[in-house]
């Protein structure tokens, strides 16, 4: 049993060793597979050149006609032997002299038949012999090698030469480069054909096309229909992703892809398939199912690494020539597979090779090219929202904080904002008092079990016992798995966050990790909480921060003081300082969300913490607000509105601001940043008056129900709709986004309006006259008037 689990282990290699291995055996297998395959290769070359010699040297050669020549004295008596030998009796007297005239025409049976030449030919005089016939085959010289001349060395008596032989390598590339050109030559004479028109030319491609799509679609409708009895059916079908017609190869490729990846998303079983025991190897009852899953799991590899290796091809294309003019089939087929990855990524999370998967997509969520890095960003975010339990989000928050630590944070910001879909809204969190607390719940179930009789102490174990089985049932394991699985995620998104707030302030990731840092701050451990401010504080005060990016550091400081804060004793008066300065920096030209920021703000820091705020500094808000909102666009003033009728109803004294006396001394300072101190107690909100008259009708009716002191019921009040909603939905709903006025406008009625006009469109022509006559009257009125004027001035 032991050995069993050792070797059971030795299998199942961890996730981090993955990691750090899977990469190394891959290039390692290619790099076998590549030498074996040229290796083969040049062994073919050479059998095709001694096959063309071989051609060659036949076609040149031309057979020479047989040479009349004298018999020796020897040949002829063989002939006459041979033919004593003859059985006469056999034969008929026409057939023996028929056979004696042929052999005494010429010797075939002494003739050499391997041959053209005569065999007793003799030797014409004056003929030369060259050297190297004389010499036999097995005594010729070896080549000659090349030699290269290198530097001598200089001794005390002599200078000593040095050369070396030129380099094997370069020699047989020299080689492989001529056998290739002559093979390119002959492929190219075997292939020269006739010449057809573009037209012929598409119709066989689209021919050609058809008939691959005819057998793919044959292929995939088998594995369908019986996937475990036809699961063979998937390697002729992943065979066709290697098509080498130029015509079709491309598209051939990507259909073969697509197609794969969707017979797998249906074929694929809800669960991982493990490893098999030796008992369950022999199982006879097992076998069918045993052989579908062994053969799917390494199909589904081999597929997988189909793709890897077209997504590699690319990426080497990429570097060593960018210029080339098939560079834009391979991005097709690397962006066709890294899509395939991505879909079976969403899709099959729970099943073999998932962290492979992982591996290979998220390094391009930094990809240059804009359709790769947001097609793999989608496909995180998407796997991010599905995932309830946990296990994929780790895996993907690894494999990111790998990257962007190697990297030395130079990656793209959308690789950060994709943390934000994590689904974490609880994790384990550590509290001083929780070490006590289970003391004093022992103590006192000790002491009660002391007082307990025998079968009250039956009843409660039996109690206790079904109390585990219902727990069980209703899966409280997986429960405090998955809390210990997003305790562990959160741990590490906050080890990337917090690595670029200390060594990359400037980077442009900063403005991502404030806003992971605003949602999840609620979740940081207490002991965090001191540092985290400061650094966030020095932010705001560098002046290196944007709008946006300043409201999410003081965002982010306020979710701290709500949640686990609440035991410190801090009064973070320099943010509130800070946010109140900001207010009338937001932009009014264009749609933004920085409105909605602001408002998530004032409700953390006014609302939630009304018992910590002064009502100067509401009053103060409440004032800078209402002038806010009269440059704001309507959805954002309605938000800003909705906020202000918030502060009214946690701070009741605040509708003094409503009147026109005035509180207390001094004068209203609306240009001070220091909302303790601008005195908002002596002015009044006069804003509200100009909002009635606005264009949106919402915004009217806002303001009306803020001047008569924003009751919650009776005249005034608003309706259920309006009232129910914070301001950041009702900022939402009338959102103008998208360029749409909320509510919509009606349309013109369809009665026609009577304008009046002038010049010629009078009907009438005696009221034309009068009117006439009217306007030369006073005229000559205004002309008579203006003359006396001028007199009167001379005179004086």
């Amino acid at each position: 049993m032991g050995t069993g689990k050792r070797n059971h282990n030795k299998r199942r290699p961890s996730f981090r060793k993955l990691l750090k291995t899977s990469n190394l055996k891959l290039d390692n297998k290619t790099r076998n597979k590549q030498f074996k395959q040229e290796n083969a290769a040049k062994k073919q070359r050479k059998e095709h050149r001694k096959l063309r010699q071989a051609i060659s040297d036949v076609s040149t050669k031309t057979p020479q006609p047989l040479e009349r020549y004298h018999k020796k004295p020897e040949e002829e008596e063989d002939e006459e032997e041979f033919l004593d030998t003859l059985p006469t009796d056999m034969m008929e007297e026409d057939d023996l002299e028929q056979i004696r005239a042929m052999a005494q025409r010429a010797s075939f049976i002494t003739r050499d038949l391997s041959s053209c030449a005569p065999v007793h030919a003799k030797k014409r005089k004056g003929e030369q012999v060259e050297s190297y016939e004389k010499t036999p085959r097995k005594m010729k010289k070896d080549e000659e090698k090349e030699l290269i001349h290198l530097l001598p060395i200089k001794d005390k008596t002599r200078l000593i030469p040095q050369s070396m032989e030129k380099p094997v390598q370069q020699k047989e590339k020299e080689e492989e480069e001529q056998e290739s050109e002559e093979e390119m030559e002959v492929v190219e004479e075997a292939q020269a054909g006739p010449v057809l028109s573009p037209e012929e030319q598409f119709q066989l491609r689209n021919e050609k096309l058809q008939e691959r799509k005819e057998r793919i679609a044959k292929l995939g409708s088998a594995i369908l229909a019986d996937p475990s009895a036809n699961i063979k059916k998937v390697k002729e079908l992943r065979a066709m992703l290697m098509e080498t017609d130029p015509s079709v190869a491309v598209t051939v490729r990507k259909l073969v892809m697509v197609s794969l990846m969707e017979i797998f998303k249906d074929i694929v079983p809800a669960y991982r398939i493990r490893p098999l025991t030796e008992a369950e190897k022999t199982a006879r009852e097992t076998q069918q199912l045993r052989e579908f899953e062994e053969g799917l799991v390494s199909q589904y590899k081999f597929y997988l690494e189909n793709l890897e290796r077209v997504v590699k091809d690319w990426k080497q294309k990429k570097e060593k020539a960018s210029g080339a003019v098939s560079l834009d089939c391979y991005r097709g087929l690397a962006e066709v597979a890294i899509r395939c990855m991505c879909e079976l990524m969403v899709a099959l999370p729970h099943f073999n090779f998932h962290n492979n998967i992982i591996v290979m997509v998220v390094p391009h969520m930094n990809d240059p090219v804009r359709k790769v890095n947001e097609m793999c960003s989608d496909a995180v975010k998407k796997l991010l929202r599905q995932d309830k339990l946990g296990e994929a989000s780790l895996a993907l928050v690894k494999v990111m904080s790998g990257i962007i630590k190697s990297r030395n944070y130079h990656v793209k910001p959308e690789m950060l904002k994709t943390l934000l879909c994590l689904r974490i809204k609880e994790v384990e969190m550590k509290k001083d008092s929780e070490d006590l607390k289970p003391k004093q719940k022992f103590m006192t179930y000790q002491e009660k079990k002391k007082n307990l009789s025998r079968m009250q102490r039956k009843w409660k174990k039996a109690e206790e016992k079904l109390q585990k089985e219902l727990l069980e049932a209703e899966a409280s394991e997986s429960t405090g798995r998955k809390l210990k699985l997003h305790t562990e995620t959160l741990n590490i998104v906050f080890l990337i966050y917090f690595r670029i707030l200390k060594k990359a302030q400037k980077s442009v990731l900063l403005p991502a990790v404030l806003e992971g840092l605003a949602k999840f701050a609620h979740l940081i451990n207490l002991e965090f909480f001191d540092d985290l401010l400061a650094v966030l504080h020095n932010l705001i005060l560098s002046g290196d921060l944007s709008n946006r990016e300043s409201l999410h550091c003081i965002q982010t400081a306020f979710h701290i003081l709500s949640g686990q804060g609440d035991v410190l004793n801090i009064d973070p008066l320099k943010f509130y300082a800070h946010l109140y300065k900001t207010l009338l920096a937001l932009s009014a030209a264009r749609f933004n969300e920085e409105a909605g920021i602001v408002l998530q703000c004032l409700d953390v820091m006014l609302t939630k913490r009304r018992k910590q705020v002064t009502l100067q500094r509401a009053q103060a808000f409440l004032k800078r607000l209402s002038t806010l909102s009269l440059h704001l666009l309507p959805d954002a003033t309605i938000g800003v509105l909705s906020a202000n009728r918030t502060i009214m109803h946690a701070f009741p004294k605040s509708d003094i601001m409503l009147d026109n006396e005035m509180q207390g001394s001094g004068t209203y300072l609306p240009e001070l940043d220091e909302p303790e101190y601008c005195n908002p107690q002596n002015t009044s909100l006069w804003e509200l008056h100009t909002l009635k008259r606005h264009y949106h009708p919402v915004v009217r009716k806002f303001a009306a129900h803020l001047m008569k002191g924003a009751p919650s019921e009776g005249a005034g009040s608003l309706g259920a709709d309006l009232s129910r909603r914070l301001p950041v939905e009702l900022f939402e709903e009338y959102s103008v986004k998208d360029m749409t006025f909320n509510p919509p406008v009606s349309a013109p009625g369809s009665k026609k309006k009577d304008h009046f006009t002038i010049g010629h469109a009078f009907i009438n022509t005696e009221l034309k006259t009068q009117i006439d006559q009217v306007l030369e009257a006073e005229l000559d009125l205004t002309t008579l008037n203006f003359a006396e004027h001028l007199s009167s001035s001379e005179q004086i």
